[in-house]
């Protein structure tokens, strides 16, 4: 069991900080960041709790995270139950596939996932969106199969899965990039809390890491929000700007993981 000296502390409270902040501000990447700085500035050894302990950290800071975007108007919530809900089966099944995957293999995919994350978030929308998209069969249809696939993927790197989330709802229902952002962190907190509960169930959480995590998450989520106003107008060049640093952490993972798995010289 990692022991919580001073050091450890901070360092967890400083990532919850940076996840929570990110997350909160584009609604998408900030959760991969959640397990490599578990494993590589917390101190966790173990990838499956590492993994396990970010969704559950990461579920509990986009709730926080949501409740100021929720006073904001920006939750279009018929939409983003129907994707979490469909999510949740995916989200269960894929932590599950996950749990037996080893370990540093499970990590070195994780790179593959985050380097995918931070290439998509280099993507330019095709349209602005619909800030009065609402709720139809039609786009039941074409939400629920979606967020089913995702929940899925969510569920086996152990990531919120905001990164597809985002684009999946504007994909399926045409809202805007401001609404997608802030309808995600509902799948978001479900598929961390699906996917945690099954780690939980099998050991793989650190619960008192949890806590640390989501004190710094409350801090960064506050700010993130902050930080999204203030960037409305240069969102774009910030996003491009986080989404290359998720790329060059990427990178170091996939190299740390592939020198545990002795395929490196």
């Amino acid at each position: 069991m990692l022991e919580l000296t001073p050091p450890v502390i901070l360092a967890a409270l400083i990532s919850g900080a940076v996840v929570g902040l990110f997350l909160a501000t584009f609604g998408g990447g900030g959760s991969v960041l959640a397990a490599p700085l578990l494993l590589y500035a917390v101190g966790v050894t173990d990838p499956h709790l590492a993994i396990g302990t970010s969704a559950a950290a990461v579920a509990a800071i986009a709730l926080v995270s949501l409740t100021g975007h929720w006073r904001a108007g920006r939750v279009k919530w018929p939409c983003a139950t129907v994707f979490a809900l469909a999510g949740i089966i995916g989200s269960l099944i894929g932590s599950t596939l996950g749990l037996r995957v080893d370990g540093d293999v499970l990590l070195f995919a994780f790179a593959f996932a985050m380097a995918a994350i931070g290439l998509s978030m280099l993507r330019r929308p095709k349209s602005e969106g619909d800030p009065d998209v609402h709720i139809t069969p039609k786009l039941m249809a074409r939400i629920a199969p979606m967020g089913l696939g995702v929940g899925g993927a969510a569920g086996f790197f152990g990531i919120g899965g905001g990164f597809l989330i985002v684009p999946g709802l504007m994909m399926a229902t045409g809202m805007t990039l401001a609404n997608a952002a802030a309808s995600s962190l509902v799948s978001v907190a479900v598929f961390g809390a699906a996917t945690a509960a099954n780690y939980a169930l099998h050991g793989e959480v650190e619960f008192r890491l949890v806590g640390l995590l989501l004190a710094g998450g409350a801090v960064g989520g506050g700010l993130g929000i902050l930080v999204s106003r203030l960037l409305a107008t240069r969102v774009r060049l910030a996003r491009s700007g986080f989404a290359v640093l998720i790329v060059i952490a990427a990178v170091y993972v996939g190299w740390k993981a592939a020198g545990a798995l002795g395929w490196t010289a």
